[in-house]
């Protein structure tokens, strides 16, 4: 990325872990925007795209498995209920606690927002062909992988 003053230096433009760094501001930036076309966010993506694939779960297991804070998991779910794509109910087993389904009104959702994700992914990798696409998207997921940093 170059700045008024010019490009950075050469070893700072080669750097794998700047790279990775600099594509995923601008993968973010267009899914965020993809997203907002539909007044969501990437945690509720998250949310009902885990809810769909895994089934019900409590709000403490949705965090777990999608990376999302308690407290931006309580925000998730609050605004994803008042919207009527999920419900909350109590958990038969231990009442202290809240299982999360998806609606089918969420479903129908999440389907919306597949396509806007799947745009935004056609616009982020628009200059690679689709060798390159399917490349990138498995060294990507053996580094997620390898480091143990993956929250689908």
């Amino acid at each position: 990325m170059d700045t008024p003053e010019g490009p950075p230096p050469q070893r700072l433009r080669t750097l794998p872990s700047r790279l990775t760094n600099q594509a995923a501001q601008t993968a973010n930036r267009i899914v965020g925007q993809a997203l907002a076309q539909a007044g969501v966010r990437r945690y509720h993506y998250a949310l009902l795209a885990t809810l769909e694939e895994y089934g019900p779960a409590s709000q403490a297991a949705l965090g777990r498995r999608t990376g999302i804070d308690r407290s931006d998991m309580v925000a998730t779910v609050n605004d994803l209920a008042e919207r009527g794509l999920l419900e909350r109910a109590p958990d038969p087993e231990d009442r202290r606690r809240n299982v999360i389904t998806i609606t089918g009104a969420g479903r129908r959702q999440l389907t919306d927002l597949d396509r806007l994700v799947a745009a935004a992914q056609d616009k982020f990798l628009a200059p690679l062909p689709e060798a390159d696409r399917r490349n990138l998207i498995d060294l990507l997921t053996r580094l997620a992988d390898h480091h143990g940093d993956r929250h689908d």
